[in-house]
């Protein structure tokens, strides 16, 4: 997906600077805007926040629909806390600081041997946002980058450094896998990577009943299966897709292969972090839900009328994807294998309550959030949800007495 990499302040009114995500749904003013140059400078930030009880949050790439960045207090830029610290190829394990981007690892694990075992469309977001709200990709046997981290250097809200890991505190590492900021500002990460890999693009047009008969095999039979439905016969082309026409599917099928296969024609062969993203222009917004695997052919038919029906004019295709179960305690994926689907719409547009019949249909098959897109979840669906939920808050109150990471969006959810 291609998108601009023009900086998220902006100049709001009486002089001061405000922020904006990608898409633009999501504005505020901040007290201050800090770009600290190190990781120093980032624990005093904090502990003068800790000190007077303001609020302080951290963003990474702005492709977040939800709230979850704004903040009252004063808002980070971590822009200075890129790059690789290590590489250690013998555990298969990469160490960089938490605003690398996930399009810089590529080259430079690949002259290591070794490439990031899965990724989405987008390449652009920060390491540790994509670990913090849970962004995946598709595949049978692939959880979300979360489920990728294997330690993470983490100051809290006293401003304390910890060292963490999977190994050292088994205990509590894996609330930390999905934290979405509240258990503090990651400045490191340790993630598990795998060897390098080539991979044979197969893009396949099919009718969404095609899809579903064969939906057993597909997700069985291949590293990577997703697809995009289309409601319209405008569908494909708002997205740059082959053509595909009204109920048809645009699917995405990925195999690792030899690097000397050759690709039979119209298909493509590449080193894996070059397959997996996609470019395409339109803005949107998404709510995207993760429903048990197992329910999903069901699901799928029902969002299918739900949609023809409430949105006859809609153009924007449903994504769908699977992901493998993980533990991390706030991870849509925790301890259950899912199908995603990603629900979205054109700014502007009114679609609440489209997207409040969506949640109210997927609800009935337990689906969990993403919780960098739109969603409806109150503490009495979180509780029901996430079953270490309340374990969670009481680790947050630990890490975080004074709340100064929380925000409105995050207070009514977490406190």
């Amino acid at each position: 997906m291609k998108v601009s990499d023009v900086t998220h302040i902006i100049d709001a009114r009486g002089g001061r600077k405000g922020w904006t995500n990608w898409v633009g749904n999501q504005s505020f003013v901040p007290q201050d805007i800090a770009s600290p140059e190190t990781e120093a400078a980032l624990i005093n930030l904090i502990r003068s926040a800790a000190a007077d009880g303001s609020g302080i949050r951290a963003f990474g790439s702005g492709h977040s629909d939800t709230p979850i960045v704004e903040t009252s207090g004063t808002l980070l830029c971590l822009d200075a806390l890129q790059g690789i610290i290590s590489i250690n190829a013998e555990r298969q394990e990469v160490t960089a600081w938490a605003q690398t981007r996930i399009v810089d690892l590529g080259d430079i694990l690949w002259d290591h041997g070794l490439a990031l075992a899965n990724q989405g469309d987008i390449d652009t977001q920060a390491i540790a946002g994509a670990i913090a709200t849970g962004t995946h990709g598709s595949g049978k046997d692939h959880g979300s980058f979360s489920s990728t981290l294997r330690a993470a250097r983490v100051v809290d809200g006293h401003g304390e450094v910890h060292d963490l890991s999977a190994e050292a505190n088994p205990d509590i590492f894996p609330a930390f896998q999905v934290a979405i900021g509240l258990l503090g500002v990651m400045t490191q990460v340790t993630i598990k990577v795998v060897p390098a890999y080539h991979l044979l693009e197969q893009i396949r047009i099919m009718h969404i009943d095609e899809v579903l008969e064969r939906w057993d095999d597909l997700v069985a039979n291949n590293r990577h299966f997703s697809f995009f439905w289309m409601p319209s016969d405008a569908s494909a082309a708002l997205y740059g897709f082959k053509d595909a026409g009204k109920d048809y599917c645009m699917v995405k099928i990925y195999n690792e292969v030899p690097a000397d296969f050759v690709a039979p024609r119209g298909d493509r062969v590449d080193r894996g972090y070059r397959i997996y993203p996609h470019v395409f222009e339109p803005n949107f917004h998404e709510l995207e839900y993760f429903l048990p695997v197992d329910c999903a052919k069901d699901v799928l038919r029902e969002q299918r009328a739900l949609m023809v029906k409430s949105l006859p004019d809609s153009q924007f295709p449903l994504e769908v994807r699977v992901v493998a179960p993980e533990s991390g305690w706030l991870s849509p994926n925790y301890n259950r294998a899912n199908v995603v689907l990603s629900v979205s719409g054109t700014p502007g547009t009114d679609y609440w309550p489209y997207l409040r019949a969506t949640d109210a249909l997927f609800g009935q098959f337990a689906a969990r959030p993403h919780w960098g897109k739109l969603h409806f979840m109150t503490p009495q669906s979180m509780a029901a949800l996430f079953p270490r939920y309340e374990d969670f808050k009481a680790l947050r109150r630990q890490f975080d007495p004074k709340g100064i990471f929380l925000n409105p969006h995050l207070r009514a959810l977490f406190e």
